[in-house]
């Protein structure tokens, strides 16, 4: 059976589009409802990246501080 592939770059290119921007929280709900679409790859950007795993980073961090060794 053959299977289409989505590869979705709104994240990516919707950085690069002039007049055209997403704050954190906007950024984090389109990947949201792009994962509940089911979307196979959902490409951002470097900085939407970066920016993501630091948040990740000192989330993780305040999590296992609340929770201890």
């Amino acid at each position: 059976m053959d299977r289409v592939i989505v590869f979705d770059t709104t994240l990516r290119d919707g950085e690069q589009a002039p007049g055209f921007s997403m704050n954190t929280m906007e950024k984090l709900e389109m990947a949201r409802q792009l994962a509940r679409l089911q979307v196979d790859v959902i490409e951002a950007s470097a900085r939407a990246y970066l920016s993501a795993l630091n948040r990740f980073a000192q989330s993780s961090s305040q999590r296992m501080k609340e929770v201890g060794p």
